[in-house]
């Protein structure tokens, strides 16, 4: 049987091409360890309410100063136009959520059947009073997923390819992860409208906004990786390597590079971007033990042995390194930068 076919496998539709992995049977020796703090009880990145206070603040001040300005006549009353911010926002999710009622696909439990429940557990899960509503859109080759609101309301949105893994690349698990993690934004209050109101012009500045963005991000992870911890290698697979090449992607190898990529350009991508950088996002996913790294790179090379816990490891060489004369025509590796 060839089970390498790269036939579309959508939750809910059998395909005879997939096999299941066999169920891991723990050895005689296994000892069951407690969850690493990372890996119980979701929490909040340690860099996350500072960062959130500290943004409030910059814009309540921002708001006040402009009111002071016009006020005193130093600058135009056209700058009073800023007090129209909240109505601003609130006509922007109200236009988001209604794009996604009149052209997306909800998923119900006749509809995406497989990622409704894995919705329904999420919520109640993170003892949420509703179900969020869960939309599939047409991802036209991107991997993305988001999650907004509109007055009381929540949801998420699933691009379809996320639903479109092939063969044995199928991971139903990654795909657990990544709503679980939506799930983890709403129940962690980053889609409150008073939050976006006060934080969203910000969270476009470099660095200052990035941050508190690369801490909400690690903070939804902890969601996603108590969800489904299995979710996590095959999610980094996923959006590293696309939906058809997720099991080709060894997780550890790929995490590793989180100790080896160095330097000041490696710093400065991962600061400008609002997401952390995927293979700090690996590291962190490992390793449950300490919270992801939020602006200098991981140190320390490590294996997990269970239940979010590691063991550091020597540094390995980096994967593309040849061994010596193992190159043909007298090649030799790069330099190491």
């Amino acid at each position: 049987m060839d089970t390498h076919a790269p036939i579309p496998s959508v939750p809910g539709v059998p395909d005879p091409q997939v096999l299941a992995p066999p169920e891991y049977q723990p050895g005689p020796d296994a000892v069951w360890r407690p969850p690493a703090v990372y890996s119980g009880k979701p929490r909040f990145h340690p860099w996350e309410i500072p960062m959130l206070v500290l943004l409030l603040l910059l814009s309540l001040g921002g708001y006040v100063t402009v009111i002071v300005l016009v006020a005193g006549g130093s600058i135009s009353d056209y700058f009073l136009l800023i007090l129209a911010l909240p109505l601003v926002v609130l006509f922007a999710r109200g236009l988001m959520y209604a794009q996604q009622r009149v052209g997306a696909v909800q998923m119900t439990p006749t509809q995406f059947p497989e990622g409704y429940a894995m919705l329904v557990a999420a919520a109640a899960r993170y003892g949420l009073h509703y179900v969020p509503d869960g939309y599939v859109v047409n991802g036209n080759g991107a991997i993305n997923a988001f999650a907004s609101g509109h007055g009381f309301r929540r949801y998420i949105v699933i691009y379809s390819d996320l639903f479109e893994v092939g063969g044995t690349a199928r991971s139903p698990e990654a795909l657990e992860f990544i709503i679980g993690h939506e799930v983890g934004h709403i129940a962690a209050g980053h889609t409150s409208y008073w939050r976006q109101l006060f934080t969203g012009t910000l969270m476009s500045v470099p660095i200052l906004g990035t941050t508190l963005s690369r801490a909400q991000e690690y903070t939804a992870d902890n969601y996603g990786y108590y969800t489904r911890p299995a979710g996590a290698p095959p999610a980094i697979g996923l959006m590293s390597a696309g939906k058809y090449m997720l099991s080709a992607v060894d997780f550890d190898q790929f995490a590793d590079r989180a100790v080896q990529e160095k330097g000041f350009f490696v710093t400065l991508v991962n600061l400008l971007s609002t997401h952390p950088v995927l293979t700090w996002r690996a590291a962190a996913l490992r390793d449950r033990t300490r919270a992801g790294a939020i602006v200098l790179r991981p140190r320390k090379a490590t294996r997990g042995v269970g239940s979010g816990h590691i063991v550091d490891i020597p540094t390995p060489p980096p994967p593309a390194e040849p061994a010596p004369g193992s190159l043909p025509n007298g090649l030799v590796a790069p330099p190491k930068f």
